[in-house]
């Protein structure tokens, strides 16, 4: 990775501010990527703060290492899917934090790197892995998924309208093996371009979050990431498309509530007591200027919770 590329970490003051970062506070980025907000975090900590940095990519790990080298032995590293959060922040000596932050987006590099395949811009193999050492890509799910199976994907993951025809198209013109490739074949089932959004964009989407299986890990790290924080700690998380800016929604809304029962349940049984305080009641936006200088920042959904004293794990 190069060392030099600008990184403009998004919602980066709205980030420091949600997650209230105080001096010798101990904090975990759980998708540290270039390290953008964990260098904020460390400076805000100052003295004394301390620092754990996850990321399933081991090559965002030795370029972050490398620009928060400043920092020294305040930064502990972790080459880790962020789904074993708990385990890995627990051996590690992060048991309890007084934040987590959670990025959930591609970072630039690795959608401008041609050979990781996340992006229809750049000709690259299908690949989409986050982690590379691990074994399915996207090539093998677009060549090999029937018709029926690819289509649900692409509505499930991208919310594609036209996923059927998309998937009948992918089917036909098997093998497939570059990005350049299933962006060409997407476009033509696809049709007209709908506004600025490329044809693939949904299509590609859906692919990553399949690959990597995002959504699922995503749901399984929220209640790990509540139960590493002290009372009155926070935890933010950053989105990028709906669905999973619906399920971090979803996550704070039921641990802000003493009773999950289903509305028809006569009386209360779940023995619930709320976990979280909801700090954003709206999603957090960044603002004309940040969009203008970081087009990529414009879907961007910042949530933040606080850490309830005894409340139910």
């Amino acid at each position: 990775m190069d060392g030099t590329r600008k990184h403009i970490p998004v919602l980066y003051d709205e980030v420091l501010a949600g997650l209230r970062v105080q001096p010798g506070g101990r904090y975990i980025d759980a998708t540290l990527g270039a390290g953008g907000h964990a260098a904020g975090i460390l400076e805000r900590s100052t003295p004394g703060g301390q620092l754990l940095g996850l990321d399933a990519d081991a090559e965002a790990i030795d370029f972050a290492r490398a620009q928060l080298r400043r920092f020294g032995a305040r930064v502990t590293y972790a080459v880790s899917n962020f789904r074993l959060l708990g385990r890995t922040a627990t051996e590690l000596g992060f048991g309890r934090v007084d934040g987590v932050l959670m990025d959930l987006g591609i970072s630039s590099h690795q959608l401008d790197s041609a050979d990781r395949g996340f992006s229809f811009s750049q000709d690259g193999p299908l690949d989409m892995r986050l982690d590379t050492s691990q074994g399915r890509t996207a090539a093998d799910l677009v060549n090999r998924l029937p018709a029926t199976e690819l289509a649900d994907l692409l509505w499930q993951y991208g919310e594609e309208r036209a996923s059927r025809r998309i998937a009948r198209a992918i089917v036909a013109a098997r093998p497939l093996s570059s990005t350049a490739e299933l962006a060409e074949v997407v476009r033509r089932a696809a049709g007209p371009t709908r506004g600025r959004i490329h044809p693939a964009t949904r299509t590609f989407q859906a692919l990553r979050i399949a690959v990597n299986e995002e959504l699922e890990n995503l749901a399984a790290v929220l209640p790990q990431a509540r139960d590493l924080l002290v009372s009155e700690g926070r935890l933010a998380v950053i989105s990028f498309h709906s669905l999973e800016d619906r399920l971090v929604k979803g996550f704070f809304r039921r641990e802000a509530q003493d009773c999950v029962c289903p509305p028809e349940a006569p009386v209360c049984v779940c023995q619930h007591q709320a976990s979280l305080r909801v700090i954003t009641r709206k999603p957090i936006r960044p603002g004309e200027p940040e969009v203008a200088a970081n087009p990529r920042s414009r879907s961007a959904r910042l949530r933040v919770a606080e850490r309830l004293a005894g409340g139910s794990a």
